[in-house]
This record gives C-alpha cells, structure tokens and sequence, in this order.
C-alpha cells in the first residue's frame, strides 16, 4: 500500500467510519470519507443526501469539498468506508487521487474494478464494522439505500 502501513491506515478508516456514523445518527447514509496527505487528515466528510437534500452528496463528494480547491490530487490517499459509486469512483480519476483505501465491498461492490482500470491504487480491508454499520441501515432503510445508489438494479 502506498498510502500508510496496516495500523495508520486502520486509524484513517476509523475516522472515516465515525463521519459514517455521525451521519447515520443524523438519519443519513452511513458512509464516511477522509483524505490524507503525507499522513495527516486534509478532509474528512460523510453522505448527506439526507441532511441537505442534495443528490450528489455522497460521503467523498462531501470530503472533496471540505478539502477545496486544490492544483494536484497524486499525493492524497482518499479512505471510504464503503467502496465507492461510480459518480465518486470518476471524480476519484478525474482528480488524479492514486489511492483509494475501502472500508467493505460487500454491501456494495461498487467500482473497484474501473478505479483499478484507471490507475488508482486499490486497497480493500473488508473491515467488519463498516460492513455491519451499513447492512443494519441497509434493513431499517431499504428505500432510502435504493434511492442512494440509483435503483434496485444498481444495488
């Protein structure tokens, strides 16, 4: 991995899971993002679709905000709890970002793949946290998920 070692990186995701669950709380996606450069947090973010009423919102848009404007994304490792839509995975490449590391893939599988195409850097940690905060909003909020990742048939 590029970005951290095994431990450093744990420490990203868990703040990454935390904005997860900050939204989760506030009734939103419980998806968390944090961008890092040469080892310190730039941003952190989380989904707010709900909160804001904005479609776009997913947790690494949001992160990506929060960090402004910047010239060059190559040295920024980007962590998500949950891998990553297509919207988010072509701002991921159309920015540059070279990492990427994931939190789980298995409620979602998202586009790994196509990131990994494009260049980036992927690493998956099938983190049991991650996975078990969205499967459980994934049974509360089935309409909300749906309405999240664009259709049943994007799920």
């Amino acid at each position: 991995m590029r970005a951290a070692g095994q431990e450093e990186a744990l420490d990203f995701l868990r703040t990454a899971y935390e904005e997860a669950l900050r939204s989760y709380k506030a009734g939103g996606l419980p998806i968390g993002a944090v961008m890092v450069e040469n080892g310190s947090v730039i941003a952190v973010g989380h989904n707010r679709r709900v909160q804001d009423g904005d479609p776009i919102a997913h947790g690494e848009m949001d992160c990506l905000r929060k960090a402004g404007r910047r010239a060059d994304y190559s040295g920024i490792t980007l962590y998500t709890t949950l891998s990553p839509c297509l919207m988010c995975s072509g701002t991921i490449v159309q920015f540059g970002i070279k990492a990427i590391v994931v939190g789980e893939a298995r409620n979602f599988s998202g586009n790994i793949d196509f990131l990994r195409q494009h260049g980036v850097d992927v690493v998956l940690l099938d983190n049991r946290e991650c996975f078990e905060l969205m499967a459980r909003f994934i049974r509360e909020r089935p309409e909300l998920w749906y309405e999240d990742v664009g259709g049943r048939d994007h799920a």
